[in-house]
């Protein structure tokens, strides 16, 4: 059976594409040869399994008040499962949860990751080398960014998530890497650019055989 590898995200995972002069397609959408999953199921060949499980808005523990059942808590049990067996999960959220509607800090933000990595850890879906999840740090929200609905504080929380998603995954016994150097497209100032796409899925493919 193929190495599962799960990739747990919201926009930036989905594929998001807020120029579409960015995109060969020309949508709001990166298409199979673009988003960092597809390119990363290239990089690392037919005996592993990307499953792409991106959902815009997605946050890690949070309920949206406005758009309502996006908290990455409620799902990543019933995800998992349906995707037994699973070799790694790889979780790449925290850009949502800065939202000003939260008022989350970045401290409570990476408390709420710790929770989802165990919520994780504890659902029966793993392979037999057991619970193996690798959290990624997206890149912080640009300064530049105007967006009523993410509010005025949200680049400031997001610049504090890499250390406290990098302690978040010390206590949980998870992996951590920081994508702060993928590139970002300089329109809304938060969604990975086709660049940034290609970036992140190197990088992974680099580090993943070491953790399978």
């Amino acid at each position: 059976m193929k190495k599962h590898i799960v990739c747990f995200g919201d926009s930036n995972t989905h594929g998001y594409c807020a120029d579409p002069s960015d995109t060969a397609d020309g949508g709001n959408r990166f298409n199979e040869d673009e988003r960092w999953t597809c390119v990363l199921q290239k990089l690392l060949g037919d005996g592993y399994l990307i499953i792409e499980e991106g959902l815009s808005g997605r946050t890690t523990v949070f309920d949206d008040p406005i758009h309502g059942d996006l908290a990455g808590l409620d799902y990543i049990t019933p995800c998992l499962m349906s995707h037994e067996q699973v070799d790694l999960l790889i979780i790449m959220l925290g850009t949502n949860d800065t939202k000003d509607r939260f008022c989350a800090s970045p401290e409570v933000i990476g408390i709420g990751m710790q929770r989802l990595i165990r919520k994780a850890q504890s659902t029966l879906c793993w392979s037999e080398k057991g619970p193996n999840i690798l959290l990624v740090c997206p890149p912080p929200i640009g300064d530049q960014l105007k967006d009523p609905a993410m509010g005025v504080h949200c680049a400031e929380r997001s610049r504090g998530l890499p250390k406290t998603f990098a302690d978040a995954a010390a206590l949980t016994g998870a992996r951590f890497m920081d994508a702060g150097d993928c590139d970002f497209n300089k329109i809304d100032f938060m969604h990975l650019s086709r660049k940034g796409h290609d970036q992140l899925a190197h990088k992974l493919a680099a580090l993943i055989p070491e953790l399978i």
